[in-house]
């Protein structure tokens, strides 16, 4: 009687788990956290350290039979600090409106879960030429013609609404940093460590 109460409650559990996973979902949230980026320095005219920035913004999650797309917009700080091979020193930043279009999958049940991630990244510039209400508005539209583009990959576990995501970034496009006659072309990479609240 015993085994089989616990067989029972073996695979209502299993059913549960595996409607939890199965079933379509929607969820809406805020995230925030910190990075570190890191500069490429493939003609050594200079070397940089690392500075921590930061990030914040919203996040969509659909998902369904175990995968989901992960659609997100946020503002992030990029900074390090540059020593030049002519002897300037100097700190480079950048600011962007970033959108990661991510695709990936999921298990675990009961609110508990983990995830794993990847996919393109569209980075719109804040600067002199490109303020923050344009950069989201190129955003908006996704003018990846106007925007860097970088892939990320991760992976994030589930505590009910609350998310932690840890990942890392690989710039591709080649962006330039000027500090007085040092003209720099750089691919900007990351790691990032970001805490998420799901409203919906």
């Amino acid at each position: 009687m015993k085994k089989s109460l616990l067989t029972l409650c073996i695979v209502i559990a299993g059913i549960t788990a595996g409607k939890a996973q199965l079933l379509p979902s929607v969820q809406v949230g805020a995230k925030a956290g910190v990075n570190l980026s890191s500069l490429s320095n493939t003609s050594g005219t200079f070397s940089a350290d690392n500075r921590a920035g930061y990030l914040a913004g919203i996040w969509a999650r659909f998902g369904a039979i175990g995968f989901n797309f992960q659609p997100e917009l946020y503002i992030t700080s990029k900074n390090v600090d540059i020593n030049t091979s002519n002897g300037t020193s100097g700190s480079a930043k950048f600011t962007s409106i970033d959108v990661p279009l991510l695709l990936g999958g999921k298990i675990g049940a009961f609110g508990l879960g983990g995830r794993f991630y990847a996919g393109p990244l569209l980075s719109f510039a804040i600067n002199k030429d490109n303020n923050f209400g344009s950069a989201v508005g190129d955003a908006a539209r996704l003018r990846y013609k106007d925007s860097n583009f970088a892939l990320t990959a991760g992976a994030g576990v589930d505590i009910r609404r609350i998310s932690i995501d840890l990942r890392y970034e690989a710039g591709l496009t080649k962006q330039e940093y000027i500090d007085g006659s040092t003209n720099i072309k750089t691919r900007v990479s990351l790691f990032n460590l970001s805490l998420g609240y799901s409203f919906l």
